[in-house]
């Protein structure tokens, strides 16, 4: 998880950043085999402001690139500018 924070804090440099691992509200669900995470992302930064919502989420899966490969298994996302 510290992976995930600590690109999205140097992409960005988030005004907020809170980023919570739900992997066990997933614990049976196909997709925790993998032993990839659940989380949930709230993102606020000036980067975003004036983007649409898929825009923003665009940004984000660049910004994390092959960790949605091989840490994310689903991510939530509230991205604020």
């Amino acid at each position: 998880m510290a992976l995930i924070e600590a690109r999205l804090r140097e992409a960005f440099s988030p005004l907020q950043l809170t980023l919570l691992d739900e992997s066990h509200l997933h614990v049976g669900h196909a997709g925790a085999q993998s032993g990839k995470g659940h989380y949930a992302l709230t993102i606020q930064a000036a980067a975003f402001a004036g983007k649409t919502p898929i825009m923003r989420h665009r940004l984000i899966y660049q910004a994390l690139g092959e960790l949605m490969q091989t840490h994310i298994h689903a991510l939530r996302i509230d991205a604020k500018g």
